[in-house]
Formats: structure tokens, sequence, C-alpha cells
């Protein structure tokens, strides 16, 4: 179930929640902003009607509206519900960033506290005149960065505003400074959903995240540790071995590389019988050798291409020449 559908959507609920409740469901909202926008992306449309909870686990859904963080300016004007638009939004032709989502999820967490919106605007210049009566009028260097976005003029009358109703009572003044940070007017002044996750208010949350990956740590290493002590004399060992063993490289004789080049000794080959050849072919190729010697290679010369080759004459069998003698016929044989 939503939000809305939980808590806000009820005619005759008169109590809050409590602020630890409300505190655990807003660091949840601000983990799922943080892994959108880590992985480049941010959701344009965050209000009570697209969180959903189920037993004290909330996530955020709808994700209709996202944008990828790297793409090019401007985005869609018309975008994210009236009541928690963020005034870059509003003001500029498109030209706004992923603080959007933190401004929206502000609206949400002072709608969770006090039951009722933060800026409940008819159409878009009411809208505005509502943050004006909150937060003030902006400073002349938010709304230079506005009219370089946007052909026109801003000329707001000066408003100190009332600041955030006494309406959220129950929350503690470190809740009021996160939400303060959420809604700031300026969206380079506005707080990230990584530097909301580091808020003093989300202290005591933050104690099981680091338990659990404390215990995660503890699978993959030993649960006994050495001393430092121990640690830095293995070091000291280590590095004394290391040490020697260089020593033992530089005393060894430097291998001589291809420029010293050394004359192989020579064989003495005694009794070896003198090679017979029994075709002349072999004869022309070894060299006559002398009584126990061996012979020597000639080169071979080697017919080009170019060159015409003589075909060989296949033998012919020397055959003799006879007469066979005469065979008398008789008349009428065949």
């Amino acid at each position: 179930m939503t939000i809305f559908g939980c808590f806000l959507d009820r005619p005759g609920r008169r109590h809050p929640l409590s602020e630890k409740k409300i505190m655990c469901y807003m660091y949840q909202l601000c983990r799922s902003l943080d892994h959108m926008h880590r992985n480049g992306i941010f959701h344009r449309d965050v209000k009570p009607e697209n969180i959903l909870i189920r037993q004290d686990v909330l996530k955020l859904g709808d994700f209709g509206s996202c944008r990828s963080v790297c793409s090019t300016q401007p985005y869609t004007e018309y975008i994210s519900t009236r009541w928690y638009r963020a005034p870059e939004c509003l003001l500029t032709d498109g030209f706004y960033s992923y603080k959007m989502d933190l401004w929206s999820a502000g609206c949400v967490f002072f709608e969770i506290a006090s039951l009722q919106p933060l800026f409940p605007g008819a159409n878009e210049l009411d809208q505005i005149a509502k943050i004006h009566e909150v937060i003030g009028t902006p400073a002349e260097k938010t709304l230079i960065k506005f009219k370089q976005s946007r052909a026109m003029s801003f000329d707001f009358p000066f408003k100190k505003g009332s600041g955030i109703p006494l309406l959220t009572a129950n929350l503690s003044p470190q809740c009021l400074s996160l939400l303060h940070a959420m809604v700031a007017y300026d969206p380079d002044e506005r707080v990230s959903a990584q530097q909301a996750l580091q808020h003093p208010c989300f202290r005591e949350l933050r104690a099981p995240g680091r338990q659990a990956l404390g215990s995660h740590r503890k699978a993959f290493f030993p649960e006994n540790p050495v001393a430092p002590e121990l640690l830095s004399d293995k070091w000291q060992i280590a590095k004394e071995g290391r040490k020697q063993l260089l020593k033992q490289e530089g005393d060894r004789p430097k291998r001589q590389g291809l420029a010293c080049l050394t004359e192989l000794p020579k064989l003495k080959l005694s009794g070896v019988a003198q090679l017979s050849y029994s075709s002349p072919a072999l004869q022309s190729v070894f060299g006559p050798g002398g009584k126990g010697q061996v012979p020597v290679l000639r080169p071979l010369k080697c017919v080009g291409v170019s060159q015409k080759m003589e075909p060989q004459k296949e033998p012919q069998p020397s055959l003799k020449p006879c007469r066979l003698p005469a065979i008398g016929r008789k008349r009428g044989g065949c």
C-alpha cells in the first residue's frame, strides 16, 4: 500500500506518526534516491502515491517519468505533480537536475509528519506564491540562474517567508534541519541524497547497516586478527629477506649478451671410419676428406626458375633384332 493510502487518505486520522517511524521511512526513501542517482537515473515524480510501504519496508515505485542524469537539457517542462514540483521546474524551460527529487522528498517528509501538504498550490502561479509564503523570495543570484534559462523577467515582490509551519512539533531540531536542507530554493545549495544519509538524525539508523557490513567482513577475514606488533615484525623479516635476496643476485656474475661472442672449442673426432659414397651425386656434394677426417660439405648449385632444365630421356631397353623362319601354309588353309 502507498503512503497516501496508509496515512494521508484517512479523514479521521488525528495523531501523526512518531519521529522514529518517520525517520525510518525517510532513511529508506533517501537510500532509494541515492541508489538511483548513483546509477545515473533520477525519478522526477516523487510523491506519496508512488511510495509503497509494507511492514515498515519502504519502496519507491512508478519509474515511468525517469530520466538519465547524463541526458542533454532541456528536459520536459511539465513534469512531477504540482505540489511536489521544485522551483527550477516551475521557473525554467526544463533546466533542472536530479536535485528536484530531493525537493519532492522534502515535501513528502513534511506531509508524513504533519498529515498536510506543504505547498498546496491551485496552479503554477499559485504554487510559486505558496513557496514564497513559506520560504520567501529567492536571492538575486538564484534568480539570475533562472533568467539564464528562460526568456522572461521575474518581478516577484519581496517576501521574508513565514518558515516551515509549526505543525511538525513532533520533530526534533535535527530533523527540521534536514527538512530545511531538502527544500532549499537554490538547487546548488540543496542537499543531495548521499549527503542526507550522512545527516546526524540518521545516526541510529546507520548503525545496523554498519553491523551488517561488519558481519559480512568477518565472513571473509579471520576472527582472531594478528597483533600490530607481530605484523610489523613479519614485515621487517620479509624486508630483510628481500634485501639478502637482492644482494645474492648482485654477487652473481652477470650474464653476457649477444655482443660478447665466444669461440666454441673444436671437436676432436678419432676413429671415424671413411665414408664410402655409393652414389655419384653424394660424391659431388661431399668433398674429398683425408683419412680419419670428416668430409667437408660443398654448396650445391641451385638452378634458377628462369633456366630451362633439359628433359631427362627415358632409358630404352636393348633388344636384338631377330628374324623368324617362314612358315609354309597348305592350300585352302586360313
